[in-house]
C-alpha cells in the first residue's frame, strides 16, 4: 500500500475514536493533520460535533477550514483525548516530537489530555529513542548560543535550525528557536529529559516520556495496530 494510503486509513481510524461533545486536543505535522482531514469529514457525513484544542497556528487554521469549533488552553480545565504524530517511537511508547517545531504547545496540551493517542507509521518505530531522528530542543532567542554551549555539554551534537530561506534562524509559534541534536542512541531517556530543563534557556524539549498511553500504528501493507502502555 502507498504512503499516502496508508496514512488515511490511519488518519480514518484515528478519528474513529471521536466521540460527540468531546474536547480534543489536535496535534500538528502531516500525520496529525491527516487526521484533522478526517475529523472535518465526519463532521460533514455524520454531523460530528466536538471541540478542537490546535497545538499550532497551522493547525488552528487547518481545523477552521473544516468549520472545527476551536478553544484555547485557557479556556478549559481538561481534553478528553489528544491525537499527535511522532517522530520516534519506543516500546514502551515514549516518544520524540518536534520536527515540525511546535513541541512546546504539543507538550502542554499532552499533559491537559486525559488520553493521549499517538498515530504514526510503523517505520517510526524504534528499539531506542535518539537512534532515527535528530532530538528538537526548543531555546529562548536570547543568549542562544550560550544555551547551544549548554545543550553540548551533555554530550548531544546540536545545530541551530534554520529558517526555509536557509540563513535565519527557524521562530516556533511562541517565538523561540530551535536546537536539533544529531541522532545518537539515548542510553536513558527520562535522565536526558530532566536534564535538559534544567539548563537556563531552555524552553521544551522533544521527549515525551510517560505521557501517551496508547500508540496506532499503521503497517507497510496497511494493516492496523495499537499499542498500549
Amino acid at each position: 500500500m502507498d504512503d499516502q494510503a496508508r496514512l488515511e486509513r490511519l488518519a480514518t481510524q484515528a478519528a474513529a475514536e471521536i466521540t460527540p461533545s468531546m474536547i480534543v486536543g489536535l496535534g500538528s505535522g502531516s500525520t496529525a493533520e491527516a487526521v484533522v482531514r478526517a475529523l472535518g469529514t465526519r463532521m460533514a457525513a455524520e454531523g460530528l460535533r466536538f471541540t478542537g484544542v490546535a497545538t499550532s497556528i497551522r493547525t488552528a487554521d487547518l481545523a477552521r477550514s473544516f468549520g472545527i469549533p476551536l478553544r484555547s488552553l485557557d479556556e478549559i480545565d481538561r481534553i478528553d483525548l489528544g491525537i499527535d504524530g511522532a517522530d520516534e517511537i519506543a516500546p514502551n511508547l515514549d516518544v520524540v516530537k518536534g520536527r515540525g517545531g511546535a513541541l512546546l504547545h504539543e507538550k502542554i496540551v499532552a499533559l491537559t489530555c486525559e488520553r493521549y493517542l499517538i498515530v504514526a507509521a510503523a517505520e517510526k518505530e524504534v528499539a531506542q529513542l535518539g537512534a532515527r531522528l535528530p532530538l528538537p530542543v526548543e531555546i529562548i532567542p536570547l543568549g542562544w548560543r550560550q544555551t547551544y554551549a549548554r545543550v553540548a555539554s551533555l554530550g548531544l551534537s546540536p545545530r541551530l535550525r534554520k529558517a526555509a530561506n536557509g540563513y535565519d534562524p527557524y521562530m516556533t509559534d511562541g517565538g523561540h528557536y530551535i536546537l536539533d541534536c544529531d541522532p545518537a542512541p539515548i542510553a536513558d531517556p527520562p535522565v536526558l529529559a530532566v536534564a535538559l530543563k534544567g539548563l537556563v534557556g531552555v524552553v521544551e524539549h522533544g521527549l515525551f516520556i510517560g505521557i501517551a498511553d496508547r500508540a496506532m500504528v499503521v503497517d507497510p501493507d496497511g494493516s492496523m495496530r495499537t499499542m498500549v502502555r
